[in-house]
């Protein structure tokens, strides 16, 4: 990695159908993310290390690594940002596994271009605690998180943050830090326990939006750094959410992201010097996601993540509109986002993406207008032979609309094939989208057809669709998993002979609980990191704390008889498919204990269960090897049971 061309890897071809070559979907992305430094003089980017993140610095002139950065395992540059032209500010995050995001510690540190001056800012970790560093003066150990608010442009020594500590019912504040040595004075404090802020042009702090044990949501609005806080919504009053995204360049306008009684949430307009609102963007069928000029500073349109991803501007004919239609129109069928800029505006770093593509970033120069191509995140993977992905709609019994994707196997005649059907993790608030999914990918190449659907609780379609998947485990969000194979099958899509469904996390669960509500429809299952006894899912939220214990009751329930009827491992005597449980030894998100319950119950009533455990594994296995064999386990499980093409073996 000392070198930026050595990242110039020939593309690897994808092995033919009849045999699978799992080794371009193991393989890790050479860089995650990159952003220019201020003057364009570096590169910082975040490296995938197996079960960590590090960061390296990297001189544009001579592709030199002037700087690097890593933690000890399991721990992860979440994000990063160039805070002058010489630091840069590291958000550290932890996980569990590949199949949820790494979680922030709240923990920040500054590194210099050239290495020096590694410093923890502020956070909880103390310098023994932190092996594979080199730190050479960490700061004192404080039981605080703390989350980049604004890097203040006109300031290149401080920045603004939020500080949480790590206390029982404290509440949050805002304070000025110094990027070198990390003193802090405070700036504002709002009434919530866990809060979010958005500034002005200026660096004023002027909109907090927040919870509180009861995980209602209360927004505050101030005009200024003198002025007192007043509550511009209350969810428990109002019945909707407001988070506050951003203002326009001369602060006159605010925009704010607010959720609606039926259907996708508005982006509204409101005057903050008189009050006036004004709804300015909004989707028929999907939420709006902010877009942000040269991905920070002031807010200039959305995003819709609908069949196909699409921008909306406030000002079609602005600067900013105009330079992203050119760069959707030089990079066609792709997702283009301006992920960071030079200070003077000129060169800005791009990423494209899409189905078939994980991501490839170039340089372009606004004034001469052209794109050079920097690297491809994953170089193995070649977008030529990967399956598209298109967005379907179908009814549910109950006539709400769902949507989801359906990728096909490229060559194939579209019909009649054998069909996966994998439901997304969460459940509430995440959601597919059209996008790169490498095992999606992988599935397509072995000859499957892969359905993805938003059930109801899913994100993106609006907060009814999201709450109408409350206490509806093995409910109506299995029933919409139900009705679009069905839909798939009527389609002519599907074999009906050869369906099965495989998931993780929560997919992991409406996996099983498929196999055991639909004992007809599915021919396997499989459960990667799932959890399948809701009683104790409730048990161990309970004891976590009262937000959690509240969000238990919301959205999982309290009646123990419908969480145990509801149960996959108690229903094991309706599970009559082979099964395919596979797990972490380590994993705090869905303890292996769930797998083991399952496996005991299904062995127990004389189903055919196989197991892939791995004890120093989380929720999703980081190990190259360990990923390489449960993609081996998985085509084979596939192949056998509803005869799809096998994985390449040694």
């Amino acid at each position: 990695m000392a070198v930026l061309g050595l990242l110039f890897c020939a593309l690897l071809p994808v092995a033919a159908a009849a045999q699978v070559d799992v080794e371009p979907y193991v393989a890790e992305e050479r860089f995650r993310d990159i952003k220019l430094s201020p003057t364009g003089e570096y590169y910082a980017a975040s490296v995938p290390l197996g079960d960590q993140t590090g960061l390296v610095v990297i001189r544009r002139s001579d592709g030199q690594m002037t700087a690097n950065f890593r933690f000890r395992r399991g721990t992860h540059v979440g994000d990063f940002w160039w805070v002058n032209p010489e630091r840069v500010l590291i958000s550290v995050a932890e996980s569990f596994g590949t199949r949820d995001d790494p979680l922030p510690t709240g923990e920040l540190y500054g590194i210099n271009a050239d290495g020096g001056q590694r410093e923890l800012l502020v956070g909880w970790r103390v310098q023994t605690h932190q092996a594979g560093t080199r730190i050479t003066s960490a700061k004192r150990e404080e039981r605080v998180a703390a989350y980049l608010v604004d890097r203040l442009a006109d300031d290149d020594r401080s920045v603004l943050i939020a500080v949480r500590p790590l206390t029982r019912d404290a509440v949050t504040r805002v304070e000025r830090m110094n990027v070198y040595t990390g003193h802090r004075t405070r700036v504002a404090v709002v009434p919530l326990l866990s809060a979010d802020f958005v500034t002005d042009s200026r660096g004023r702090v002027r909109f907090a939006v927040g919870t509180g044990t009861d995980n209602i949501s209360r927004t505050y609005y101030r005009s200024d750094d003198d002025a007192e806080w007043w509550l511009v919504n209350d969810e428990r009053t109002s019945g909707r959410l407001e988070r506050p995204l951003g203002f326009s360049d001369d602060d006159a306008t605010a925009y704010l992201r607010v959720s609606r009684p039926k259907g996708p949430d508005a982006i509204v307009a409101m005057q903050v010097g008189t009050g006036e609102r004004s709804e300015i963007l909004r989707d028929a069928t999907v939420d709006p996601v902010p877009v942000y000029r040269d991905g920070g500073g002031a807010l200039i349109g959305v995003r819709y993540s609908g069949a196909r991803p699409r921008l909306a501007f406030f000002d079609e004919q602005s600067a900013d509109a105009r330079l992203y239609r050119s760069l959707e129109a030089a990079f066609p069928d792709t997702r283009v986002e301006i992920q960071s800029a030079t200070a003077d505006g000129r060169h800005k770093l791009v990423l494209t993406r899409s189905d078939v593509d994980p991501g490839s970033f170039y340089v372009f120069d606004s004034t001469e207008k052209k794109a050079d191509f920097i690297l491809a995140r994953r170089a193995q993977v070649d977008p030529r032979q990967m399956a598209p992905m298109r967005g379907i709609a179908l009814k549910a019994r109950d006539g709400t609309e769902l949507h989801g994707f359906l990728t096909i196997p490229t060559g194939g005649a579209g019909t009649g094939l054998p069909l996966v059907v994998m439901p997304h993790g969460g459940p509430y608030g995440v959601f597919d989208e059209w996008d790169f999914d490498e095992d999606t990918q992988l599935l397509a190449s072995a000859g499957y057809a892969v359905l993805r659907v938003n059930y109801r609780g899913s994100g993106n379609y609006g907060r009814s669709f999201r709450q109408s998947g409350a206490r509806q485990w093995g409910g109506t969000m299995q029933d919409d998993l139900t009705d679009a194979t069905r839909w798939a099958i009527g389609e002519g899509i599907a074999d009906p002979e050869r369906v099965c469904i495989y998931g993780a996390s929560y997919g992991g669960y409406a996996a099983l609980m498929g196999a055991a509500k639909e004992p007809d429809l599915y021919r396997c299952a499989i459960g990667y990191v799932g959890v399948y006894d809701l009683p104790k899912v409730r048990s161990d939220l309970n004891r976590v704390g009262r937000s959690a214990s509240t969000w238990s009751e919301d959205w999982l329930g309290n009646d123990s008889a419908l969480l145990a009827a509801a149960s996959p491992n108690r229903l094991a005597e309706r599970i009559k498919v082979p099964v395919l449980l596979a797990a972490g030894g380590e994993d705090l998100v869905a303890p292996i204990e769930h797998s083991t319950m399952m496996e005991r119950a299904l062995v127990g009533s004389g189903a055919p269960v196989e197991t892939l455990y791995f004890a120093n594994e989380g929720h999703g296995f980081y190990t190259e090897e360990h990923r390489r064999e449960f993609y081996v386990r998985l085509l084979g499980f596939l192949s056998t049971h509803i005869g799809g093409a096998g994985p390449v073996r040694d």
